[in-house]
């Protein structure tokens, strides 16, 4: 490590919108002892998005470059900003298989920590994709093995898509769970309020999920679900936090389901825990696959009810009470079934879910220092 303070870390992500790795990052940002690490960040999209303005106030960068489908004028840029912007002390990408590239490129511009991060567990996906993309791949893995310096993954599962199913022998790589900032969850929602804004009846039984509308998170299904539910109970409500390219397509399923009145799209919203605490009776996450989702630890720490698939992590389950794990081959019936049976959820349970998840590593205080004996300042 050079002998500079702070130690000066580039991030690599895709953009910083309101996603869940992104949310963590800027979770990182706010709590890192900012007199010993400066975050920078590197993005490929060109319009404004969600956190810029947050980063810049708290006195980072943010750097754009050409998409990948410009391949000179990407590596052009890439290498500009590590040359002009430098030096860095560390080069963190959060990209998956492109880890690959943006670390071969580091340790050509001689940064000493070179970290690949994986946030989801992509195998499934991975299997299907064509052969062009499997050489691509089988690249980038082994620049990730000659070039890291350090391997991280949000989940087991995580590790093993990027890593392999060796990952655990070698030293470089562990996993590092996500924080949250707990802040927000001991406040109090006022729920008559949350439900007025978002139109919802002050006695309804409400299903909320969040998350950006692509397949991995099975919304057709999660509707299907609903829809069941909403037969067995003229009260409930659906709430879909989020948006996305399916976000149309999810709207239409919800008409011809002929629930239109009973769901609301909410959107890409900053205060998701005042809507878990304000608004949701109970948490739904039917996902064909994930990394260790940051929703689900938020839903515990509102002291949710939570109904998730089987192909989700584990490792996240603090609040055992909350959890009800069932399998995608299960009918939306039993679905249906579960969440109505799980609203009779003990308040005692729901507050020790606030306790629980400040007690294990998913709180953002332990994550972040931890953060910071990987980046060794």
């Amino acid at each position: 490590m050079r002998s500079r303070s702070p130690t000066r870390i580039l991030h690599v992500v895709a953009g910083m919108d309101r996603g869940g790795i992104e949310t963590w990052l800027m979770h990182i940002l706010r709590h890192l002892d900012r007199e010993r690490f400066h975050m920078d960040f590197m993005i490929q999209t060109t319009e404004k998005e969600d956190y810029e303005d947050e980063i810049r106030e708290l006195g980072s960068q943010i750097f754009r470059y050409s998409h990948r489908q410009r391949p000179v004028k990407h590596d052009r840029d890439f290498r500009r900003i590590l040359r002009d912007q430098g030096p860095y002390d560390v080069l963190h990408s959060h990209r998956y298989l492109y880890s690959g590239y943006a670390l071969h490129r580091a340790r050509q511009a001689d940064i000493p920590v070179r970290i690949a991060h994986s946030h989801n567990d992509f195998s499934p996906e991975s299997e299907k994709r064509s052969a062009p993309w499997k050489m691509y791949a089988t690249l980038m893995r082994r620049w990730i093995a000659n070039d890291a310096t350090v391997g991280l993954a949000a989940s087991r599962e995580a590790a093993r898509a990027l890593f392999g199913p060796t990952w655990e022998a070698d030293p470089r790589l562990r996993v590092l769970y996500y924080g949250i900032d707990l802040e927000p969850f001991w406040g109090i929602a006022d729920p008559a309020a949350v439900r007025l804004e978002l139109g919802i009846p002050a006695n309804a039984f409400v299903m909320g999920h969040v998350g950006r509308f692509f397949e991995q998170k099975n919304h057709e299904f999660l509707v299907e679900v609903a829809s069941e539910v909403i037969m067995r109970e003229p009260k409930a409500r659906l709430l879909m936090v989020g948006d996305g390219p399916l976000r149309r397509s999810i709207e239409q399923r919800v008409a011809r389901a002929g629930i239109q009145g009973r769901t609301i799209f909410a959107g890409v919203r900053p205060d998701v825990p005042r809507l878990m605490l304000g608004a949701m009776d109970v948490f739904i996450m039917p996902s064909f696959f994930e990394g260790l989702p940051m929703v689900g630890i938020e839903a515990q720490a509102a002291g949710l009810p939570f109904v998730l698939s089987d192909a989700i992590s584990k490792e996240m389950d603090v609040a055992h009470p909350l959890i009800h794990r069932l399998s995608l081959s299960q009918p939306a019936s039993v679905w249906a079934e579960t969440i109505l049976a799980a609203r009779n959820a003990k308040p005692s349970i729901r507050q020790d879910g606030r306790r629980l998840i400040e007690e294990s590593p998913f709180n953002i205080d332990r994550s972040a220092r931890e953060l910071e004996k990987v980046y060794g300042g």
